[in-house]
This record gives C-alpha cells, sequence and structure tokens, in this order.
C-alpha cells in the first residue's frame, strides 16, 4: 500500500490536467440550458484508453435534444483475481449551470489554480470531476504497480445525475442489467466532508409534491362570490407540516438532522393584480422521510389531510410526486463498509463516521437492487455554488482511499 500510496502522490499534475480538461468541457444536461455530456465524454474516453483497462465501452442513451442525440454513459473494467465480482467506482459526467456570473470571481469554465498551488475553481471541479480525476489516478496506479486487484475494479461515469438519471443509471438499470452482478459493490464519491471520515450508508426517502389547490376566482372586493384557493392552500401548508411531522416523529441519530423533514417551498404564482381572489393556487413541498417509514403510509397521511382541507373550504386539491426516490439501507456490517472505513483510518489518520444524509445520491437506485453502496469523499462540500472548489490534495486522498479499499476487499 505504502508503494501505491506514493506513486499516487506523484500524480498530482495528471490529476490537476484531468480536471482542466474536463473543466473546459461544460457538460450540462439539455433541461438546464446545455448540450449534454457528448465532447466531455469523448475527452474522459481518450484518456481511459491510454491506460490498461481490459474493457472500455460507452452505453449511449438516446437524447434527440442533447448533442449527437445521444447521453453517453462510459464503463471500464480491470479484471481482478475473482473476476466473479466488481468494485465499482461510480460517478458522472454532467454538471449544473455557473448561475450567476457576478459572483464568481473566476471565469466558471475555465480551471483556476489558487496560489497556494492547491485549491483549483471552476463549475464542476468538486462536483463530480474530483471523483472521475481521483478514480483514474487509483486505476493507473494499480495498472502501473504490475498487481490485480482481489476483485474487478470497475469505472462507472455516468450521465444525467444532476436532473435525475433518467439518461444515466437509471437508464443502465433499465437496459443493461447484466452490469450488475450480485456480488458487486460500489463507492460514490459525491458527497463527504473536508475530513474525509464520513462514510453514508442509508439515504431518507425523497418526496417532493406539487399541490394545486382549486377554487374559485372573484373579484377582491366581494370575494363571497368566490372561493380563494389561496387561503385554503395556506391552511393546507400548515396542516401538511404540523400533520405530518406529528404523524412521523421517530428519530435517528444516523442522520442530521435526526428526524424526517416537511418543508413547504417553491411557490407558483396566482393572479396577477392584488384585486383578485385566486382560484386557483400551486405550492410545493420537500419532504424528507426516515428510511424506517415506509412512502405509501406517508402518501396516505398525505391524502387524509388533503381531505380535511377539501372538506373545510369545499376546494379540490390534487398533488403529484415531483420526485418519489426511497432506498433501502447498506448493511453496517457490509464487507464494503468495513474496508472503506479502514481505508479512511489510512489515509485520512481519522476515525471513520457512520452517517446517513437527508439528500439524495444515486446510491439509492444501487441500494434498491440489494447491492451494497457507500458514499464519501473528502471535500470542501461546495457543489452548484459560485466559486465552486476543490483541493489536489483531496483529489489524491481520495484516489489513495478507493486503492485501499479495493486492495483490500474481499
Amino acid at each position: 500500500m505504502e508503494k501505491l500510496f506514493k506513486t499516487i502522490e506523484g500524480f498530482r499534475d495528471y490529476v490537476l490536467d484531468l480536471e482542466t480538461n474536463m473543466t473546459n468541457k461544460p457538460a450540462i444536461s439539455p433541461l438546464s440550458g446545455g448540450k449534454g455530456e457528448y465532447e466531455k465524454s469523448v475527452y474522459i474516453e481518450s484518456e481511459l484508453k491510454k491506460l490498461k483497462f481490459d474493457e472500455l465501452f460507452r452505453i449511449d442513451a438516446p437524447d434527440a435534444t442533447a448533442e449527437k442525440g445521444i447521453r453517453p454513459n462510459i464503463i471500464a473494467k480491470y479484471y481482478g483475481e475473482d473476476k466473479s465480482k466488481t468494485l465499482w467506482f461510480m460517478m458522472h459526467m454532467d454538471v449544473v449551470p455557473e448561475g450567476d456570473i457576478s459572483l464568481w470571481k473566476t471565469k466558471p469554465f475555465e480551471l483556476t489554480l489558487d496560489a497556494d498551488k492547491d485549491t483549483i475553481y471552476g463549475r464542476g471541479v468538486e462536483d463530480n470531476q474530483q471523483a472521475i480525476a481521483a478514480a483514474m489516478a487509483c486505476a493507473r496506479a494499480i495498472m502501473e504497480s504490475g498487481k490485480r486487484p482481489p476483485v474487478n475494479m470497475g469505472l462507472m461515469i455516468l450521465a444525467d445525475e444532476e436532473v435525475g438519471s433518467d439518461k444515466g443509471l437509471i437508464y443502465l438499470v433499465n437496459n443493461n442489467k447484466e452490469l450488475f452482478g450480485k456480488g458487486d459493490s460500489f463507492i460514490v464519491q459525491d458527497s463527504g466532508s473536508p475530513e474525509g471520515n464520513e462514510v453514508e450508508i442509508a439515504e431518507k426517502s425523497l418526496l417532493w409534491l406539487q399541490l394545486t389547490t382549486t377554487g374559485k376566482q372573484a373579484h377582491g372586493s366581494m370575494p363571497n362570490t368566490g372561493n380563494n384557493a389561496f387561503y385554503a392552500a395556506s391552511h393546507l401548508a400548515i396542516r401538511l407540516s404540523d400533520g405530518l411531522r406529528a404523524k412521523f416523529n421517530k428519530q435517528d441519530t444516523l442522520f442530521n438532522p435526526p428526524v424526517s423533514t416537511f418543508e413547504p417551498t417553491k411557490k407558483e404564482a396566482n393572479v396577477p393584480n392584488v384585486n383578485t381572489v385566486p382560484g386557483v393556487d400551486v405550492f410545493c413541498m420537500d419532504c424528507r422521510l426516515l428510511p424506517s417509514y415506509k412512502a405509501e403510509d406517508f402518501e396516505a397521511e398525505v391524502k387524509r389531510i388533503i381531505k380535511t382541507v377539501e372538506d373545510d373550504f369545499k376546494v379540490s386539491i390534487e398533488f403529484e410526486y415531483l420526485q418519489k426516490l426511497t432506498s433501502k439501507a447498506t448493511p453496517i456490517d457490509a464487507e464494503l463498509v468495513k474496508a472503506y472505513s479502514e481505508g479512511i483510518e489510512k489515509v485520512n489518520n481519522v476515525k471513520a463516521k457512520i452517517i446517513g444524509i437527508g439528500g439524495g445520491t444515486f446510491a439509492a437506485h444501487i441500494r434498491n437492487m440489494d447491492m451494497p453502496a457507500v458514499v464519501g469523499g473528502k471535500i470542501y462540500g461546495m457543489p452548484h455554488v459560485p466559486n465552486e472548489k476543490a483541493s489536489l490534495k483531496f483529489i489524491l486522498d481520495d484516489a489513495k482511499l478507493l486503492a485501499y479499499t479495493l486492495m483490500n476487499f474481499k
């Protein structure tokens, strides 16, 4: 391991070059105004071809709105002593748009190296190019060592994670099930902390609701001739928030916060002028349910509360899921959790902390196939914000952690 670690430490310029060339190829979803991942995928695939993978291919999801009409997903595999099992490093190519350009101190799609010669700035340098660079550095070091790992090393470099994974992981799960073996395990370096101590094994169910309340529009001076949908929806928001918190009130210290959360968030415009009573009102809720609860029970309680508002205010209310993602937890005694936790202590010199998160990652889809997945990484935790940054040292430490976990995986 010490020889591997020393080799990886010599890859600073290599990961800087990877990050530089990925950053200047914006891979933004067409749903967010971009062209997709094609240009970036061509570059990444060309770099992977320089390494000694036993398998390297692309699976393209069709998308007429994207460049070349496809959303590319790259698969690479380096055989281990036991070819029946693969430890996958799973990451994504796509990034979010830069947002308000006036808030950036550097050009978002041109990598900038700080005066400290370690910190790099640019959209995507952390989310999720850090994981790609770390996985490639790990692979290169193992290949140059001349040794084969105990199990296959696999890289899944995917499209479309930022807007739902329909053209990425979900497409592969639905159309290429042969990629996923029963003995496979997955590392997703798409979350973490600057200390690099977190091992995420569980996620809250992600339940986004859009609720549409329909009453009757009227003039503001004669509200008695109508039925104020906004007024009823305001009661709905309060009843849902309070009622769901009371119903689903368990605590689980694996998570922070340790409770399920139910927050009214987005509010659609209803009427354009002050003196009109709205006949239709639309708002959204971001709900994160502890995995000890069933989504079916959550939905039943939502419907029950909706009925009380309909009866009290004589309105009709419809709801739909804007996103619904539930997942199982990775067993805390899984071999993957053990090896990854040991690697954290060896590489980052901190005690591993087993956690759950309220956010959603595409590890949820893996866990729902009854395969273990851990999420972690040594990151600043600045995705989606202006002046997104990463550390070259953090990238190399993540590469070491991947190498340790793989070479010590049973």
